[in-house]
């Protein structure tokens, strides 16, 4: 899904001319201050992922990301509107479009980040859509899914037919269905399955999630859009394509259809949900764009009652952001998430950490982590410089839409934030960095506010966006100066920085 609205280019036609607003086809909400406690691990999609998938499947911008696992080892990953070939930022545009695609991963360390290892393709090194879409707008511009689940061997793939994209969080859909595949995603069947029909745009179950306990399925529903409640339905997973099996919680008890029965269980706003039972909080954990921030909400049991959402990810740290689709082998206090951004326009795993009554904790204590609340191209608080540096406002970032810089062509200069620490208190250091081809001196690390290091690294030439990682014991200090920078005495040389993180470890 996406963030506004979009023009396609008309039947037959597999040109993306005017991009959309948003999820799949939607604009970025109207930044909050909230402060971010996720922090950003890896790439999941697009260049510099760590699966490569433009080379790989032809993916080289996309969205969403819905997660489940297959039950044979694999965790299955359904994509939105995916381009290959003449993308570039920002935003869903270019050729070889395909309404969706799935890749499929056997990952089980995510600390380091996700990768995938096939795909649902039609052809050698080409992901295939899954399921056909007209691409006419006003008709059908494109069919967009929403959730996974599997029972047995069998996969099940919530899905919405959108007719037409309208203003940022808005958009119109025909109906909504679930789908089927017998061979782990390489082809799916829609006939035959449930059906939420849309005439009049009233409908409670155009966006869905999936959890599957205790012999059921739950289906946690959304109209279209981003600007409704939430409401629940549950059907027995041996029946999750016999439309008359659901049942809908009227708020006291499961009541067969109409669906027109369910009553919310969370209130509105709420977009793109992802929602699952969580082993380590023994509580259900519930995740989804609220405005423009994505949310996370617990509850002992899936009628709730649910508790106050909490900010994960603000748009103010990750602009344009929506999706965050909980992975389904998150485990400990680790939660990890998909999060989608527009400008990139591809998805990125990050993480929080959960408290055993659900509670996020331990945040990043880098402020403005992303560079992305700066709102001129001179470097400004909480950030600082030495020397020659700033803020870079293009697409250059490893997310979003702004980086920081250091550059000249001569002395040392560096990027630089003081942040408040616990004494004796071990932490991890993480960033992203990329340099010019002479970088022949660059660190990274933390030191006494504007004095010495504390721990460092040093690298060369960075090509490409490397995250780096420092590990430090703060002793009896109660703040350190985070920096990244560069001695530039080797011509005209520039290093940039992107998502810094502070945490314990």
């Amino acid at each position: 899904m996406r963030l506004g609205s979009r023009a396609r280019a008309s039947a037959g036609s597999a040109l993306l001319l005017l991009v959309v607003t948003g999820g799949t086809a939607c604009l970025p909400a109207q930044a909050t201050t909230a402060p971010s406690p996720a922090i950003v691990v890896s790439k999941m999609t697009g260049p510099g992922s760590l699966s490569d998938t433009p080379a790989t499947w032809q993916v080289k911008a996309t969205d969403l990301g819905v997660m489940w696992d297959n039950g044979s080892g694999e965790v299955l990953a359904a994509f939105g509107d995916t381009f290959g070939a003449d993308w570039e930022p920002p935003g869903a545009n270019g050729g070889d479009w395909r309404s969706q695609v799935l890749l499929r991963s056997t990952d089980r360390d995510l600390s380091d980040g996700m990768t995938f290892s096939s795909a649902a393709t039609d052809r050698q090194g080409h992901a295939k859509e899954l399921i056909p879409s007209k691409k006419v707008d006003g008709d059908e511009i494109t069919v967009i899914p929403t959730a996974g689940v599997s029972v047995g061997s069998r996969q099940y793939l919530a899905y919405m037919s959108v007719r037409h994209w309208g203003d940022p969080g808005k958009w119109d859909t025909n109906h909504a269905g679930i789908a089927f595949s017998d061979d782990n995603g390489q082809t799916w069947t829609t006939e035959g399955g449930p059906r939420w029909d849309n005439p009049d745009g009233g409908n409670r179950f155009q966006m869905a999630a999936l959890a599957r306990r205790d012999g059921f399925v739950y289906l946690f529903g959304t109209p279209n859009g981003r600007a409704g409640a939430v409401h629940l339905a549950r059907v027995p997973e041996a029946e999750i394509l016999a439309e008359d099996a659901y049942e809908y919680w009227t708020g006291t008890a499961w009541r067969s259809g109409p669906d027109t029965a369910a009553a919310p269980v969370v209130p509105a706003p709420a977009g793109e949900l992802s929602v699952r039972y969580n082993d380590f909080t023994g509580r259900w954990l519930m995740t989804y764009l609220q405005g423009s921030d994505i949310v996370l909400r617990s509850a002992p049991g899936p009628t709730g009652p649910w508790s106050a959402p909490a900010v994960v990810a603000s748009s103010a740290d990750y602009p344009g952001l929506y999706g965050g689709f909980m992975h389904p082998r998150s485990s400990g206090p680790d939660l990890y998430l998909a999060l989608s951004q527009w400008t990139p326009y591809n998805v990125y795993l990050t993480r929080i950490t959960l408290t055993r009554d659900a509670a996020v904790t331990n945040p990043n204590l880098v402020e403005d982590p992303g560079f992305e609340r700066q709102s001129t191209g001179s470097a400004s608080a909480p950030w600082a410089c030495h020397g020659n540096c700033g803020i870079d406002r293009a697409t250059w970032g490893f997310t979003g839409d702004r980086n920081g810089f250091a550059r000249h062509n001569s002395g040392w200069h560096d990027l630089h934030q003081v942040v408040e620490v616990e004494p004796d208190t071990t932490y991890t250091l993480t960033g992203w960095l990329r340099t010019s081809a002479n970088n022949d001196n660059g660190f990274f690390g933390v030191r006494v506010p504007g004095g010495s290091p504390i721990k460092e690294v040093n690298f060369r030439a960075v090509n490409s966006w490397t995250p780096f990682t420092v590990t430090f014991d703060s002793g009896r200090r109660t703040s350190v100066e985070v920096f990244a920078g560069i001695w530039t005495d080797n011509g005209d040389m520039w290093l940039q920085a992107d998502e810094v993180a502070l945490v314990a470890s």
